[in-house]
Parts: C-alpha cells; structure tokens; sequence
C-alpha cells in the first residue's frame, strides 16, 4: 500500500523518481499494489499500472476533498485542484485502472456537506468505488487543525469541534484500533449511511478492491539484501 502515510507523490517525486522505481519494481514481481493520493502525478505511471490492472494487480484512490476551488486552496494548497484530480481518474478508468475516490478527511460543516457531491463528481468521471474517513486529530495535526480552523472558520469552529468530539467519544481524537479510522456515534453512523447510500445509488463498492496475490516472482536480481534470503 503507497501513500497511507503520506501521500507517494509530494512535488519533488517529479524530480527523484523514488515512487516511479517502487512501482517498476512491483510491476517486475508481480507485487500487487494499491495506491491512495491527491496527486495527478499517477498518471505518469500509467504505461506501467495499466498492464497491472489488467493483470488485477493494481487498484487506485484519489483522495478528493472538495469541489470548491477556494475551500481547496486553504485546506490543501500545494495538492492538485479538484477539477485536475478528477481529470486523473478519468485518464486512469480509461487506461482500464480500477480507480476509486477517497472523501477524506471529512470535517464537519466544512467539506461534508459535499460528500454526496464529490461521489456524484467522481463517478461521472469514471470512479467505480468510494470511501471516507472522519478527520483524525493526532499529536501535532490537533493544535495545526484548530489554529487553522480558528483562522479561517472562526464563526463555526466550536461547531465542527463539537461534533468532532461527538464521533471520538467525547475527546479531541480517538486512536483506538477499530474506531480511529470510522468514529463513532450517531454522527459517525450517519455519514456512513450517506456514504453507503450514494454508493448504492451508483453502483460503487465500498469495500477494498481485492488484487490477485498469485502472481508474485522474486527479481530476476536479487538485491544485496534480498539475496540474505
């Protein structure tokens, strides 16, 4: 998996190449993999993922955020506008690229009134599936989020945090395992349920697309370090 973390296509990947060589090294072996970004910056790898996909090896998720150019320029400014990003997932339906849309993070009253929006936009532009995270707020990213939302919401940040308390059991985060990537509550439970249901409306999965796992081969040279084995 590429791009959990952080994303696998920060600008300076245009000039090192360092995501390129990982996945020319899975695509030698046969390693299924699967991708989450908010970068256009995929498309440079089609001439080696779609041969994957085709292969059910590869499977793709732009993260999209907003359709609102102004709201995306505050809240990821160095990504990828939305229009580009759903233009990305065009090109990659149509190189035959299994490609979904990431809605996360969601923050309330901020980006989730456009949860059913943003499906709508990315299955038009041939998504065939969708999830979504509640925004997370762990060590550092709490005090960043609040000063950024004081900055730029202050007529509804005791709102959105308010509610963002609601899905973590009353606290600022929740780093359970099981809950900290879905929440919980009622609130939780209801954009679950509007997700599921512009999903079913259009035909999307929900669940992670399975990759073929049978088709693995070790390097025909081995590493340094691979060859200890």
């Amino acid at each position: 998996m590429l791009g959990t973390a952080t994303d696998a296509y920060q600008p300076v990947e245009r000039r090192l190449g360092i995501t390129r060589r990982i996945v020319e090294v899975l695509a030698e072996t046969g390693h299924p993999f699967s991708v989450v970004t908010k970068s256009a910056g995929i498309e440079r790898e089609l001439d080696l993922i779609a041969p994957m996909a085709a292969q059910g090896l590869v499977s793709v998720y732009l993260s999209v955020t907003t359709l609102d150019n102004e709201l995306a320029r505050i809240l990821e400014p160095r990504a990828a506008a939305p229009a580009r990003r759903l233009r990305a997932i065009r090109a990659l339906a149509e190189a035959g690229v299994p490609v979904g849309v990431s809605v996360s993070p969601i923050i309330p009253f901020i980006n989730e009134p456009e949860l059913e929006r943003i499906v709508e936009a990315a299955v038009a532009a041939g998504a065939s599936s969708a999830f979504s995270i509640p925004l997370r707020l762990p060590w550092e990213v709490n005090p960043l989020f609040q000063d950024w939302l004081q900055r730029h919401f202050p007529d509804r940040a005791e709102r959105v945090m308010a509610r963002l308390r609601d899905m973590r059991g009353g606290q600022d985060n929740d780093a359970r395992f099981g809950t900290r990537m879905t929440g919980e509550g009622v609130w939780a439970e209801l954009l679950r349920a509007r997700l599921h249901r512009v999903a079913r409306k259009h035909g999307l999965r929900t669940e992670r697309r399975p990759v073929e796992l049978a088709l693995f081969q070790r390097p025909s040279k081995p590493s340094a370090q691979g060859s200890l084995f």
